[in-house]
Formats: C-alpha cells, structure tokens, sequence
C-alpha cells in the first residue's frame, strides 16, 4: 500500500489524508472517476492543490489506494468475529453477515470497486483474485479436517463470493430504504448452502438399451 501513498506520520497528516480520502470517496460515487478531477478532490477537501501530491502522486494512486482499503476493511469486518473455535460452517455464516453489514454501512463501496472494470481491468482482476486466493487457502484448510467437500477450492471461493456480492445487491443496493432484517436473509442463504438446491444429489445411472 505505501508505494501508492504516502502515509503520514503525524495525527495532523492521517486527518489531512482521510479528508482526501473521504472527499474523493464522495465524488467517485456520485460522479464516477473520470469525471473526478483532482481539483474537485481538493476543493471538496478545503485543501491546497499541492496538499494532495504530499500524498498521492497522481489520481490512480489514490483511487487504488481506496480498492485496497476496502479489501484491507471488508477482510477484517468479516474475520473480526470469526474465532478458531468456529466451524467453516460458522464461519461463513458470521462472514455473510459481516459482509452485507458493512456493504450496507458503506453503500459507495459497490459503485467504486466495480467501476476499477472501466477503469483498469487489471485492478478489477487483481481485487478479486487476492480476494478469492485468501479465501480459497481457508477453504482449503476446512477441507483437510473434513468441513469442506472435497471441491476445486478457486471454484468454491468464486462461487461463495458471488454469493455474497449479488446478496448484498439485491438487499442492500437495489432496495436502498429497506430495513430487511439481516439475520433472516443469512438464515435463509445458509440453509440454501447446507442443503444443496437438487432434491437428487447423485447422478443418474444412463439408460440402458
């Protein structure tokens, strides 16, 4: 992270940095990035235009900053009640939750995240696949205790990921005012995942002729 800013070592220095931060934040997700110039950024902030280079070299600096901020936060809302204790099972329960908590506390995330696609490609891609490697490596590790079936684990992370995202769309980006009780849609997702969605499991032999 710090080969894209530089970070402060003063208190007055983090409080200059979040306001660039928060400023920018704000104007992606209402304008988008490429109609964000730095100038907007620093105006917003009430700083000089010269404040920001202390930081950040350019806007890509700052806006990769931001992606990797947030798979810095999301990782950690999700894995802050997450105990050894716990099962996978557990786990990916808590994790749900924490996840579409903090999507919901953090509705500008979605829009930012998925714009670094018309961005950069690159930085889309790599969000995802540091996401999705960490999560496979946990996967894999319930699969040796026996938690997990024994599956290609880069295909069962995309597909719990995917899980998660289009969750958090549906109850937290496409109904804005709903107060949906989180606890029930995690519930309802849970039971889904532990009792598979085919009534028959096993494939059927092929007909003879």
């Amino acid at each position: 992270m710090e080969e894209f800013v530089n970070l402060p070592k003063t208190k007055r220095g983090q409080k200059t940095l979040d306001n660039i931060v928060r400023s920018a934040e704000g104007l992606f997700f209402e304008k988008g990035y490429h109609a964000t110039s730095i100038i907007d950024i620093t105006n917003e902030a009430s700083i000089a235009l010269g404040t920001f280079y202390i930081y950040f070299k350019d806007k890509y600096s700052l806006y990769k900053y931001l992606l990797l901020s947030y798979s810095h936060d999301i990782r950690k809302a999700i894995a802050v009640d997450i105990l050894p204790t716990h099962t996978r099972f557990e786990a990916e329960k808590i994790g749900l939750k924490a996840f579409l908590q903090y999507i919901r506390d953090h509705k500008h995330v979605y829009n930012i995240i998925w714009e670094s696609l018309y961005i950069d490609k690159k930085l889309f891609i790599e969000y995802y696949e540091d996401f999705a490697g960490r999560y496979a490596h946990g996967l894999a590790k319930a699969q040796k205790v026996g938690e997990v079936i024994d599956v290609d684990t880069t295909i069962l992370s995309y597909f719990l990921m995917g899980v998660s995202n289009f969750i958090g769309l549906k109850y937290v980006m496409f109904e804005e005012d709903a107060e949906d009780n989180l606890d029930d849609i995690v519930e309802k997702v849970m039971d889904i995942l532990e009792a598979g969605m085919f009534l028959q499991s096993k494939k059927k032999p092929p007909l003879k002729e």
